[in-house]
């Protein structure tokens, strides 16, 4: 229904996001916050999470244990945690299921409901539709955006995280599993702001640095009126260029905002960089999209 441009609507050309509302069912979005709960119920904490915040020399122990957890977490469904959800003996102050921040990074690849969904038709005939040849999922992520704590994501392009030469090849997912409002944090967009590269780039550290990646070049301060709110009601897709300007703000609300999202590289004549944190690996290669 959409005016289109070699089989992209416009609208995503220009923008460099688009808002497809009801792409996914009711049912389908709850099978999806069914069955996190199922993950959840069988979750084992991290034991870096668990680790006494004492000493300067378990501080490093832990930020070691974190980053080598998110390092390899690329072909593993992994856990990550809200600030301030864990007292000094790594305890919870509130229950588990609340303090989740997301679960990372291949639910697409080992979980049945999110493989399902993420392979599903109407994806693979939405891929075939923006001309993606042979596209591949790189990643995916469950975030919950948890009532009253549910962090800000301060404005950045996903190809800093997931850079590609060239680029432009890097497409974002994003399935609202609740209705998303100003309220409770939903998604704000420059528009246009995907046409002139990028400006930061977050690379793996160094073999025996303390950090396990570090950033290149900087983030520029954008002004606050440049972002455009995108609300989307429950099922809504949003599909996001690798280097638009987003953000979200800290959730007030009383009510979470779940989303299930995921990312694909058109693998065609474009090449991952060595550098980025996620790399495919023999256990789990980028699988295609198309099945």
């Amino acid at each position: 229904h959409l005016p289109v441009h070699n089989g992209v609507p416009f609208q995503f050309h220009e923008d460099g996001f688009l808002v497809l509302e009801h792409f996914f069912t009711a049912a389908e979005c709850d099978s999806m916050r069914d069955q996190i709960q199922r993950v959840i119920a069988e979750m084992e904490v991290p034991p870096h999470c668990r680790t006494e915040f004492s000493t300067k020399e378990k501080e490093q122990l832990q930020a070691q244990g974190s980053s080598d957890y998110f390092l390899t977490s690329g072909d593993k469904i992994r856990f990550f945690f809200e600030k301030g959800v864990l007292d000094e003996k790594g305890n919870f102050l509130i229950p588990k299921e609340k303090s989740i921040s997301k679960i990372g990074h291949a639910l697409h690849a080992y979980d049945p409901v999110f493989k399902q969904i993420t392979h599903s038709s109407k994806v693979q005939e939405l891929g075939r539709k923006l001309g993606l040849e042979s596209p591949v999922i790189v990643q995916s992520m469950y975030i919950f955006k948890q009532p009253g704590i549910g962090g800000e994501v301060t404005p950045h392009q996903d190809a800093t995280f997931l850079y590609t030469e060239p680029l432009g090849r890097v497409l974002g997912f994003w399935i609202a599993l609740e209705d998303a409002t100003l309220e409770n944090g939903c998604l704000w967009f420059i528009p246009g702001s995907h046409t002139s590269g990028i400006t930061r780039r977050m690379v793996r550290a160094s073999p025996g640095t303390s950090t396990c990646v570090e950033f290149i070049g900087s983030e520029p301060t954008y002004e606050d009126n440049r972002f455009i709110p995108v609300p989307i009601s429950k099922g809504g897709l949003i599909l996001i260029h690798g280097e638009v300007v987003h953000k979200s703000e800290l959730n007030t609300s009383e009510l979470s905002r779940h989303a299930f999202t995921f990312h694909v590289m058109e693998a065609k004549d474009t090449s991952w960089s060595k550098e980025n944190w996620l790399q495919p690996t023999p256990e789990l290669p980028f699988p295609s999209l198309y099945t």
